[in-house]
């Protein structure tokens, strides 16, 4: 791993600094541990400690400890962490996420095959105390997680610690390099950096990382698997809300104002298309009553997901439930990924696409914008600015099977094309 013969004076003085900005916010770390202590039951509670360096489960020591944000990233890493349960006994990987809904994504995929945590704050005191216990043989963070204090542990630790699918946009870098007395001594603690794409190794290089440890692998999403429990669970929602023989349009990983879009596309349309069914799925559960009395107040004929009675003449169907919108998609005729008008840099297209369902987008893609751009190339994705747009470009893909087979065809492709990511990601960790 890439050892520091000396650290720099400005480097060390950024990182107190930034240390003790975090001890200012402590006051408010402790009302919030007391108010989830509150709302919640002791379980739940108790797991919160980790935050604060402190955990009571049976964690197997010397295995992989693997950081995810929140629910996207924890999907994305899905297949990774399948290839390393296939060598680490259970208990080996732990699994730290930022948010309730991370964890519970977590508990929904692997069990007990894994342990969950919460990432412990980015104090000195709260990440020593789980490194002991866990005593990861290495740590691996996804995409940008780059916490510097947890970075700079592990390397004092000697725990390599690796960035994996990393991701670095235009903006990001731009606030990085503001920052470069703080994120250059991080990055050259990191043992490995496993880049998306040629975007992401340009800005990365730009920030001072080291070009002997940063490694194209392209992106893991590219080499998502379709389940059988996608299409038991897709199998099932069709069954209750009598979707089998309806036009469906998913518009998935919705932020405000996207709902508002599709809702006036979804006027335009059924006009043309009465059979049509428009499927919300809000990004974040907070929305979910928000995105309600949007509904009530549009007066279109709707249920939540989690209402037991099925309504005739369903116009909007409201998912209330997270985990579900990879099987949903595997109902769409047509599906527009959120976060990509709302400026809030678009949401993963290659779920819908790995179900060969023509995507629509706005422009804003600085999450995935290689991915975007390549199906957007292919044909499988359309970029839109506002309702008049979408309802448009569905009825192009509606009325022309040949057109909408063409982009189903594109998306299967560029999937196929670009798989191989983790093999990559796999071989620069030394875990194959």
């Amino acid at each position: 791993m890439p050892r520091l013969t000396e650290l720099s004076v400005k480097g060390e003085l950024a990182r107190y600094l930034y240390s003790l900005l975090w001890l200012l916010l402590l006051p408010i770390l402790l009302i919030n541990w007391l108010f989830n202590f509150t709302k919640f039951n002791s379980v739940v509670a108790k797991e919160y400690l980790s935050r604060f360096g402190y955990s009571n489960k049976s964690i197997v020591k010397g295995g992989i400890w693997l950081h995810c944000a929140s629910v996207g990233e924890v999907v994305a890493m899905q297949q990774l962490v399948e290839r390393l349960l296939i060598t680490q006994p259970c208990g080996a990987i732990t699994i730290s996420t930022n948010t309730m809904t991370g964890r519970e994504r977590v508990q929904q995929l692997f069990a007990d095959k894994v342990v969950h945590l919460y990432l412990p704050y980015d104090f000195s005191w709260c990440i020593y105390p789980l490194l002991k216990k866990i005593q990861p043989r290495k740590l691996l963070i996804t995409e940008m997680e780059l916490w510097p204090n947890l970075c700079h542990c592990s390397w004092r630790k000697k725990v390599p610690t690796y960035l994996v699918n990393g991701r670095m946009s235009e903006k990001s870098a731009a606030s990085y390099q503001k920052l470069a007395w703080l994120s250059q001594p991080l990055l050259n603690k990191l043992s490995g950096i496993c880049a998306q794409g040629t975007r992401d190794v340009d800005n990365y290089l730009a920030l001072g990382a080291n070009n002997t440890t940063l490694v194209l692998t392209n992106n893991v999403k590219f080499d998502l698997v379709i389940s059988e429990n996608d299409y038991a669970e897709a199998a099932k929602m069709s069954e209750k809300f009598h979707l089998k023989n309806r036009t469906i349009i998913v518009a998935g990983s919705t932020h405000d104002s996207e709902e508002l879009v599709a809702i006036e596309a979804y006027r335009q349309l059924a006009q043309q298309f009465p059979n049509l069914l428009l499927i919300l799925v809000p990004r974040h559960p907070q929305r979910f009553s928000e995105v309600n009395d949007i509904l009530l107040q549009q007066k279109l004929i709707f249920t939540r997901m989690s209402e037991p009675e099925y309504k005739e003449n369903l116009e909007v169907l409201l998912v209330d439930k997270m985990g579900v919108l990879r099987a949903l998609y595997s109902l769409a005729n047509i599906a527009f990924v959120g976060g990509s008008i709302a400026l809030r840099g678009g949401h993963n297209a290659l779920e819908p696409a790995a179900f060969g369902v023509p995507i629509l987008m706005g422009k804003s893609t600085y999450n995935n914008p290689q991915i975007c751009e390549t199906l957007h190339q292919a044909g499988a994705l359309a970029f839109i600015e506002n309702s008049d747009d979408f309802s448009q470009q569905c009825v192009r893909w509606l009325e022309d099977e040949t057109l909408r087979q063409q982009a189903t065809d594109a998306g299967l492709r560029v999937i196929k094309q670009n798989r191989g990511a983790i093999e990559r990601t796999l071989a620069v960790l030394n875990l194959l």
